[in-house]
């Protein structure tokens, strides 16, 4: 009996140090915005958007001046939050199925359930995961309803009998969320607004709460900067016939359609920034306000009419540059922070909040060293921006950026090349990519985007190897005298079943390197096919090398990256050289 008794004595115990090692530990709201970029906040100079409680956190916690996105697209940032690896990695996008559960095995939200956080979920997640339900505690996953063409997509939730806003629908859930908080039990509240985001089926675009519509009425938007003609005609023609563009046209080609948008657009953000105040009057009451951490980011940035574009998308920092705020009530001291912060960090710092250990294979670093002033820099000199999806009306980019320098190229014509030196040029007006006095500043950003996408690519998610071209293993010893070739190759085990393919076919070693497929371009192919896949490009001609490669989408559309390139010469077929290939051959 006494054996017993102790047991239970013990176990009391080991619960009472739980209870008070758990209440040492600090509360988390983590508050992600929808298309918010940096500058659209009171603290960051913006004098046309209503932002008190966001400039209130700012002035009171840490505001991090150079915050990006890696991704600059909501469902890769999103994913990136959630798995703390880069899109290289997850290569998650809106056309793939379900992100890898191998990537959601060490969700945040998993990790910080694991060691004894409460955690909810309200909003817009953005990722498509079966097993949602037990990321969190308790979880609503809702964004803007696409069923209908007007403003009933941002009012169909509702508060009782009231239908409201979603910007209020999503505070309401947290006030809920915190009224069942107990003290002693230390939560991760995440909340995704969908506002500023348009709504793109409707022609009005931006629907607002009545709250903040009195904002801006008698006041004029300036025009955008490097809004005129000249700039837009800099693009490439493939951003200029895209998706940019043409939102463009949907929000800011005339004065009006561009005075209700961007109003609509900042009065939106003054929306959410009323949840907040709401929620942290909630946090004083309930006695939760002096341990809760409180992180507001944007998901991606944004143009507001620059280079006559909307959207995101583009690498320009229009597009990445992100409003990134840590208030922790723990700490007294206020500061502006200059070095690069990431959307991959976000997790990494939650669960440093938590005394969790960072998954080895994570991205991120987390930022409360820097919050709480222990040291002044991530010692990250260049980060890897990136966005992967492969669609046609918004062409995919990837490069390198820096405190004081921006490099990019297009993914699918790497000849198409912009290098900025943000410190002295921040609209990024002047590319240097033909200025040889940057060539070596060049090849260094070129040389830093191959390592990066090395570093950060997913190890299980290999482009196809062991190319084959005629059944000839190595084609540089014979030439190849069918004009229309077979092409065969193999596929990592660990990537998945193939359901797509593109090959790429080159006159030279510039083009393949570029990805530029003069004599043929597959485009995507979707088949399972991987053997005798027939040549349908432009005549070969004889006595003549090319390359070749492809890359491959797997059984949930995720895209590897480019095999390793092959050459391979035509000749003519003589004798000589039909028996020399069936002796290759065999």
């Amino acid at each position: 009996m006494k054996y017993l008794l102790l047991a239970i004595v013990l176990c009391y115990q080991v619960a009472i140090a739980q209870t008070v090692e758990n209440a040492k530990k600090p509360n988390i709201i983590f508050i992600l915005t929808d298309d918010q970029r940096w500058d659209a906040l009171g603290y960051a100079g913006n004098p046309y958007v209503n932002t008190p409680e966001m400039d209130k956190l700012a002035k009171q916690g840490v505001f991090f001046k150079n915050s990006i996105v890696t991704t600059p697209i909501c469902a890769a940032s999103r994913a990136t939050i959630l798995s703390g690896m880069q899109e290289r990695a997850h290569r998650y996008d809106f056309q793939t199925g379900e992100i890898k559960e191998n990537f959601m095995r060490e969700a945040y939200p998993r990790l910080l359930k694991s060691v004894g956080y409460r955690t909810g979920f309200f909003g817009k997640l953005g990722v498509k995961y079966g097993d949602k339900e037990n990321l969190f505690d308790e979880i609503e996953d809702y964004d803007r309803n696409n069923n209908y063409p007007d403003k009933r997509g941002y009012y169909y939730k509702t508060i009782g009998k009231d239908t409201v806003h979603l910007t209020r629908y999503t505070g309401h859930k947290a006030i809920e969320f915190l009224d069942k908080t107990s003290i002693d039990e230390p939560f991760c509240l995440s909340l995704s607004f969908s506002a500023p985001h348009a709504h793109d089926s409707a022609p009005d675009q931006y629907f607002w709460q009545q709250e903040t519509d009195a904002l801006l009425q008698n006041q004029e938007i300036p025009a955008a900067a490097i809004s005129d003609s000249e700039y837009f005609d800099r693009l490439p023609e493939f951003v200029r016939s895209g998706f940019n563009r043409l939102r463009w046209t949907w929000r800011y080609d005339t004065p009006e359609k561009y005075q209700h948008s961007v109003k609509g657009y900042y009065r939106m953000i003054a929306g959410i920034d009323l949840e907040i105040a709401k929620i942290r009057q909630k946090l004083s009451e309930k006695g939760l306000d002096k341990n809760t951490v409180i992180i507001v980011m944007g998901d991606n940035g944004y143009f507001l009419g620059e280079r006559q574009l909307a959207g995101k998308w583009l690498l320009y920092d229009n597009s990445i540059r992100v409003p990134l705020i840590i208030y922790d009530p723990r700490e007294k001291i206020h500061r502006d922070i200059e070095t690069i912060t990431l959307n991959v960090d976000i997790p990494a710092t939650m669960l440093d909040l938590a005394q969790v250990p960072q998954p080895k294979n994570w991205h991120g670093k987390s930022l409360m060293p820097l919050v709480s002033g222990v040291v002044n820099s991530l010692n990250r000199d260049t980060v890897l921006i990136e966005h992967l999806w492969e669609f046609v009306n918004i062409p995919p980019s990837e490069g390198v950026k820096t405190l004081d320098w921006k490099y990019f190229r297009y993914v699918n014509d790497k000849s198409v090349e912009e290098l900025y030196n943000i410190a002295t040029d921040p609209k990024e007006i002047s590319n240097l990519v033909n200025d040889v006095s940057y060539a070596n500043k060049l090849r260094e950003f070129r040389a830093a985007t191959d390592k990066l996408i090395k570093e950060k690519s997913d190890p299980y998610g290999g482009a196809p190897y062991g190319l084959i071209i005629e059944m000839i293993r190595e084609p540089q010893l014979v030439k190849v005298i069918d004009l229309a070739p077979e092409f065969s190759w193999r596929l990592h085990s660990s990537a998945g079943v193939q359901s797509a393919y593109q090959i790429l076919v080159a006159s030279n070693q510039k083009n393949i390197e570029q990805n530029i497929g003069n004599f043929w371009n597959s485009g995507e192919v979707r088949s399972s096919a991987s053997a005798n896949v027939m040549y349908e490009g432009k005549t070969l001609q004889a006595n003549q090398k090319y390359f070749w490669k492809l890359r491959v989408w797997d059984d949930v559309n995720r895209l590897s990256e480019y095999s390793e390139t092959q050459a391979f010469s035509v000749g003519a077929a003589d004798e000589s050289t039909i028996t020399t290939l069936k002796y290759l051959s065999n």
